[in-house]
């Protein structure tokens, strides 16, 4: 086991959160938890084909960050791994699910499949299939949204880009090409990586020679904050910070989350390269379980709400994949539409 980095500590006593804050954080954990769950049930039982990758444990990243942003009017772009990202966007999970399930009625008409979900109606930019592909398209959404309200004029023209990737794609050259160009041009965007420890069976340590991502930041002059990626509060509190610096024009910011995910790099993964004890090590840090705890002990909530939480998202759950079941398969006759922009 490579020795861990030292966490970054939160006092949740800096931060103020109301009980419907929480309320609607844990709910949104829970629902990314159980649809990833259901997803490898599904998977296993022929439902789904190609690979797919589940994100269980990184929940506290993509709730911190997107549940601090503007449902709806602020764009979110993310990975292959990005049924979660879809969901906190506010894509529906029976969209989501029909997608996995290659069924017309998914949020890209059954095209996309597992790595490719995308909504233009809850701004979600995309999964993409090749790391690092979508931060320079995260960018592109950026600059568009600062051309039209200094070039255009157009003052409600404050959308924030919230661009997700893995500790792999911080060796890219999209990487450095496009956090020079954001500073450069002060961007509205938040560059989070998500390290997970891992790219596929490549231990972090030994692919970077400065695996302190967020230290990148300094060489184009941006804001660079780590992050404990397995405490929500924590993750809302940078990504609050990083949401007002974009939104006031004072360009962007790099964060790493320090998270794990629970599961291998995709379903097909036996998952033997990671230790016992590096797993044991993070699976006691479920970033669920610690938000309950806390919403419990500050009484924002009681048991019976948690409770009631679960039993709703699983119903959620449940019927996604009865609408995905039920949907019909995308028409033969529509097999060349959607390649390029056309009107519907």
């Amino acid at each position: 086991m490579i020795q861990e980095r030292t966490l970054p500590t939160f006092n949740p006593a800096t931060t103020h959160i109301t009980k419907e804050e929480g309320l609607r954080l844990y709910e949104d954990m829970v629902l990314g938890r159980l649809f990833e769950d259901k997803c490898a049930e599904m998977y296993y039982r022929g439902k789904m084909f190609g690979f797919v990758h589940l994100y269980n444990g990184q929940e506290a990243v993509c709730s911190g960050v997107v549940q601090s942003m503007r449902p709806g009017e602020d764009y979110v772009c993310s990975t292959y791994r990005d049924h979660v990202h879809a969901l906190s966007a506010g894509v529906p999970a029976r969209e989501v699910m029909a997608e996995l399930f290659g069924k017309a009625t998914g949020c890209s008409k059954g095209r996309g499949g597992s790595m490719h979900m995308f909504s233009a109606e809850h701004r979600l930019l995309g999964g993409y299939a090749f790391v690092a592909e979508g931060i320079p398209v995260a960018a592109g959404a950026a600059f568009q949204t600062k051309y039209r309200r200094e070039v255009l004029g157009d003052k409600n023209a404050d959308q924030v880009t919230a661009c997700f990737f893995g500790d792999g794609a911080a060796n890219n050259g999209q990487f450095f090409e496009t956090l020079n160009m954001a500073a450069l041009w002060k961007l509205p965007i938040i560059f989070v990586v998500e390290n997970n420890k891992w790219a596929i069976g490549m231990s972090h340590e030994r692919a970077t020679s400065q695996p302190e991502i967020y230290k990148k930041a300094s060489v184009f002059n941006m804001v660079g904050v780590e992050v404990d990626g397995m405490d929500v509060l924590a993750v809302r509190a940078v990504a609050q910070e990083a949401v007002a610096r974009a939104r006031a024009g004072e360009g962007p910011t790099l964060i790493e989350a320090l998270t794990y995910r629970f599961r291998g790099h995709s379903l097909a993964d036996p998952d033997e390269m990671r230790s016992k004890a590096e797993k044991e090590f993070w699976f006691a840090r479920d970033p669920i379980k610690k938000l309950a705890a806390y919403l419990l002990e500050q009484n924002l909530a009681d048991e019976g709400e948690i409770k009631a939480i679960d039993r709703k998202i699983q119903d959620v759950i449940d019927e996604a994949v009865k609408f995905a079941e039920s949907s019909p398969e995308p028409d033969p006759s529509e097999l060349y539409r959607f390649v390029f922009a056309e009107d519907e």
